[in-house]
């Protein structure tokens, strides 16, 4: 069942909220970003997420194919969000970043469903052999 939950970067320049069904699939991936900032996220289309503060605090990393943002914060570095389009799960989206809700009970995070995604060898469909580092 969805849910809004609030969430911000670590010094609170940005926020937002976004309705999430926790009981639902969360993502994390192998690939080279992914893995060196512990991406863990859940997808949402862009409707269900709203920034409530700091659209002009955020800067953007982009690389590959361009098409994702991987959006941080100036001041503090954390990634809150992203967004971008992938064709193949349904267009636009905003990856919400987990460790960034506010207020959520860590026995509920520990919870949420994760699916793994091979992004590092391009086998976006399948799991990687090895998890447990991400």
């Amino acid at each position: 069942m969805k849910k809004t939950y609030q969430g911000s970067c670590h010094c609170g320049a940005v926020r937002f909220e976004a309705e999430l069904d926790l009981a639902a699939d969360s993502y994390k991936c192998n690939c080279s970003i992914c893995t060196k900032s512990r991406n863990w996220g859940v997808l949402v289309k862009p409707h269900e997420f709203r920034l409530l503060a700091g659209e002009g605090e955020l800067s953007d990393y982009r690389f590959g194919t361009h098409s994702n943002q991987h959006l941080f914060c100036r001041h503090c570095g954390v990634r809150p969000f992203g967004r971008g389009h992938i064709q193949e799960i349904g267009g636009d989206f905003v990856s919400v970043k987990l460790a960034c809700l506010d207020g959520v009970d860590a026995a509920e995070l520990a919870a949420v469903p994760v699916q793994y995604a091979d992004g590092r060898n391009d086998n976006w469909w399948n799991p990687p052999t090895v998890t447990r580092h991400l």
